[in-house]
């Protein structure tokens, strides 16, 4: 089944990662936010 995301779901992914890149010093911390959000979620969702 395809999934449809719409403008108003996009829009929140793109301000959430905005939150996430504000408090990070280079691309490196931004990755490794990024890779722990995907951890805690995949955690939550077991």
């Amino acid at each position: 089944m395809e999934e449809i995301m719409t403008d108003k779901q996009f829009k929140t992914i793109l301000e959430m990662f905005g939150m996430i890149l504000d408090g990070c010093e280079d691309l490196e911390e931004a990755k490794e936010k990024v890779k722990r959000l995907l951890e805690e979620q995949k955690n939550k969702s077991e």
